[in-house]
Parts: C-alpha cells; sequence; structure tokens
C-alpha cells in the first residue's frame, strides 16, 4: 500500500506543475499582445487640395487699370509633410496666359505674390512654386490674377483651365 500511494503521489505532482507552466504562458501572451497593442500606427502622408473659383468679372477694354482678383487655394497636408504647388500654363505660355471666349482672347496671368512680379508656374521658365509644410489642417494660400489693361476684345464669356499640382 505504500508502494501504491508513492506511485499516485508521483503520478498527482507533475499535474500542478504542468498547470503553473500553463498559467505562466498566459500572462507572457498577454504581454505580448499589449506590445502589439502599444505600436504606434504608421500612417501614410496625404494632402487634399481644393480650390475657390478666380472670376474676374466684367473687363472694360476702356479702362487703364489692369483687373486684378485674387482666389484661395487650399492645401490640408498631414502634419510636418512638406510640399510643393505648382499650375499648369493653361492656353498660352507661362509668360501670357490666355482666356479664349468667343469673342477672342484675353491675356491674363497667375502670380505668387500681390506686387504681381513672380509669375506662378511649375518652376520652370522663370516661373516659382509654392512650398510649405503641413500642418494637419486647411491652410488657404492666395492666388493673384492680374487681366493687363486697354485688350480689344469683344463682348463674351472668356475661360481657362489651370491645373493645381500639389507634390508631397
Amino acid at each position: 500500500m505504500s508502494s501504491e500511494l508513492n506511485s499516485q503521489r508521483a503520478r498527482r505532482k507533475p499535474q500542478p506543475r504542468a498547470r503553473q507552466r500553463r498559467t505562466a504562458r498566459i500572462p507572457l501572451t498577454t504581454l505580448a499582445c499589449a506590445w502589439v497593442l502599444a505600436v504606434p500606427v504608421a500612417r501614410s502622408a496625404n494632402c487634399t487640395v481644393s480650390t475657390s473659383g478666380l472670376n474676374f468679372g466684367t473687363y472694360d477694354v476702356f479702362s487703364s487699370l489692369n483687373d486684378d482678383i485674387t482666389a484661395t487655394i487650399t492645401v490640408n497636408c498631414t502634419k510636418n509633410k512638406t510640399y510643393s504647388i505648382s499650375l499648369s500654363s493653361g492656353s498660352g505660355t507661362f509668360g501670357s496666359r490666355t482666356l479664349t471666349g468667343t469673342g477672342g482672347s484675353l491675356a491674363y496671368n497667375l502670380f505668387l505674390d500681390s506686387t504681381h512680379l513672380t509669375i506662378w508656374g511649375d518652376g520652370s521658365s522663370g516661373t516659382g512654386t509654392l512650398s510649405g509644410t503641413g500642418t494637419g489642417v486647411n491652410k488657404g494660400t492666395p492666388v493673384y490674377g492680374r487681366i493687363p489693361a486697354r485688350q480689344n476684345v469683344h463682348v463674351g464669356s472668356y475661360s481657362d483651365l489651370i491645373t493645381v499640382t500639389v507634390t508631397f
């Protein structure tokens, strides 16, 4: 009987150790999951862009003053992400963009500054682009448009299509 008891005890002793090993694995698994959840989520940097229309209104062919107007390009880029805004030449060239319509064409241009010195383009042909750093919120940037005075055109609607490109 004593030998039977010893063999039963010998069989029972490993069971609690096996249970201890299993319970020891649970906290390690839980800890490993916590590490995975604590890792920051990687997000790709991105930007969105929107524009307000640039409408010069009624052009007076007899005025000696340039027709100046301001519009806005709004960019929203991920915080600390650098970006650059460029504009296409539309109809015409960067030196002289062209509004076309049924009554002919009107020369105009778009500028980076309110003094109308730097033509906004793609960085070629002496044009400039605008660079910035994202803040995670909308950032409005003015576009300065100008139709030079004393262009002899017929009454009508004139338009051009400019592509805004945000590189980030």
